[in-house]
């Protein structure tokens, strides 16, 4: 039987092609995303988008697994707090935030799914930044330590750091999109949010009008060869761990929480 796939995608592969491509590199990634306002212009998924895109494009050119997305995420603590009233306003944000503490809970379990499912490295992606990940590379620390399986997790921006300059919803953003799913853009709303009753920017970066597919294919391309770069220095364990109880991750989950740094989000 011929197990042969372009597809990477877990939810997608037969348990044949799963293990085809575990057995060349047991490497799973886990695209991380936000739905938030990104102005008129943009869908709220936008960081959602791109996390899958680059997990999609790394598995694809580098091997290993794409896990199922995670579309919810930290928002609405610390600096982010005010963000709905100083940025969006009024509106009906339609915000998929939640506190760091449950997202990093489940992110735990989610790394015990992948670490008993045979995968011996992790590459975590997030399209949403603004420290969030500093906790999610808390809980990444922890299992690392403790089950042997290297888990890495960045924010886009932080693979072109010193390259591009990350922001939201503005020339960086909105040209990493046009070069993904350019018909999810409407440049022509650009001035919506001055119009009476419009909700206003909902956070709209300031140069979101310099956006450029070709602007977008160079920082995306970065990134992928930044995923593909850390790919090749991974140090993955020869073997895979015993399989880990719900009891043992609890007690993992208790060292976490103990932890002088945790939440990084909560007091950023």
């Amino acid at each position: 039987m011929n197990t042969q796939t372009s597809e990477v995608r877990w939810a997608r592969l037969r348990p044949d092609q799963l293990r085809e491509r575990q057995e060349r590199l047991p490497l799973v990634y886990i695209p991380y995303g936000l739905c938030e306002p990104h102005g008129h212009i943009a869908p709220f998924g936008l960081d959602t988008l791109k996390a899958d895109y680059y997990c999609d494009q790394a598995a694809q050119r580098f091997g290993g697994v794409v896990a199922p997305t995670q579309g919810y995420h930290i928002h609405e603590t610390g600096f982010h707090q005010p963000w709905l009233d100083e940025v969006v306003g009024n509106e009906q944000a339609y915000l998929g935030g939640m506190p760091p503490e449950p997202v990093c809970y489940h992110f735990l379990y989610q790394l015990r799914a992948f670490a008993n499912a045979g995968f011996r490295a992790v590459i975590g992606v997030s399209g949403h930044s603004g420290g969030s990940q500093i906790d999610l590379r808390l809980v990444a620390e922890y299992f690392t330590a403790q089950i042997g399986i290297p888990v890495l997790f960045h924010s886009d921006p932080e693979f072109v750091e010193g390259q591009y300059e990350g922001d939201h919803a503005g020339k960086y953003e909105i040209s990493q999109l046009l070069a993904i799913e350019p018909e999810l853009i409407d440049m022509s709303l650009l001035q919506r949010g001055q119009e009476a009753n419009s909700g206003g920017r909902l956070a709209l970066g300031e140069d979101a009008a310099e956006a450029t597919v070709e602007h977008g294919k160079q920082i995306n391309e970065a990134i992928i060869e930044a995923i593909g770069k850390m790919v090749s220095q991974l140090e993955i364990p020869t073997s895979s761990p015993p399989r880990l109880s719900f009891a043992q991750t609890e007690a993992i989950w208790q060292e976490i929480k103990a932890d002088s740094r945790a939440w990084h989000s909560d007091n950023s």
